[in-house]
């Protein structure tokens, strides 16, 4: 029977949690660089369509002749519109994933600072089951040297999550003057780099997360060390 494997220290099996975070965020962000690809090269402006026709026997058109079809142009149409769809879709999963990522960081920075010793990064709920992001702002990194681009990439964060505010706050409204709409559409651009930001956010986060498991983990080889001193101790012969 193969021997069990040792449990993981807290901090090992933390920062894998943390780590878990990243490459589900990963994923997202590489699927939906895939679904931009795609989308962009069945593009009618970025492809010849052949001109061959097909006739659809039983279908007329207005002047009673027997309906005809490009189908190359169909299927790249068809195509546009699935690729769009899904590139929506992922692009609002990697969004969430990258809050998820950044936001479970940033929970377990603090939650080291308070002194408790979390085994996995642990998220709140919502109706359906999901879980919802902790707050992303990470204090008492004073002393860390990579401090200010933290604050840097957090503030990039912000400047998203308000043009996300400001562009829904106008589009909820019963009247937008033409100057406000074009302001809707400017912060519904800049909202749609949350997803980055946060990535970016995310991953700077993940390398704090490292600093503040320093101690906690130097006292963890520490003990490990006095163990492995005195086993070696009780086992040396009796002069």
């Amino acid at each position: 029977m193969p021997e069990k494997p040792a449990q993981q220290h807290w901090t090992e099996s933390l920062f894998d949690s943390v780590y878990a975070l990243y490459e589900t965020a990963h994923e997202y962000r590489t699927a939906h660089r895939a679904a931009q690809v795609a989308e962009q090269m069945v593009g009618m402006d970025r492809r010849q369509i052949h001109e061959g026709r097909i006739a659809l026997q039983g279908r007329a058109n207005a002047y009673g002749r027997t309906r005809t079809r490009e189908p190359h142009e169909k299927a790249i149409y068809d195509l546009g519109t699935l690729y769009r769809q899904a590139e929506s879709k992922l692009h609002r999963c990697y969004e969430e994933a990258a809050l998820l990522y950044a936001s479970g960081a940033a929970w377990s920075i603090a939650t080291v600072q308070d002194g408790h010793t979390p085994a996995v990064v642990e998220f709140n709920t919502d109706d359906n089951g999901d879980a919802v992001p902790h707050r992303l702002h990470i204090p008492g990194l004073d002393t860390y040297a990579e401090g200010p681009a933290l604050d840097a990439a957090y503030n990039a964060v912000r400047d998203c999550m308000g043009a996300a505010e400001y562009a829904e706050d106008l589009a909820g409204r019963d009247y937008v003057t033409d100057h406000e709409a074009g302001e809707m559409f400017r912060a519904g651009n800049a909202a749609l780099g949350l997803a980055d930001a946060a990535f970016a956010y995310g991953l700077l986060a993940q390398r704090a997360v490292n600093f503040v498991l320093l101690e906690p983990r130097r006292a963890w080889h520490s003990e490990l060390a006095a163990a492995r001193a005195t086993a070696q101790q009780s086992i040396q012969p009796t002069p």
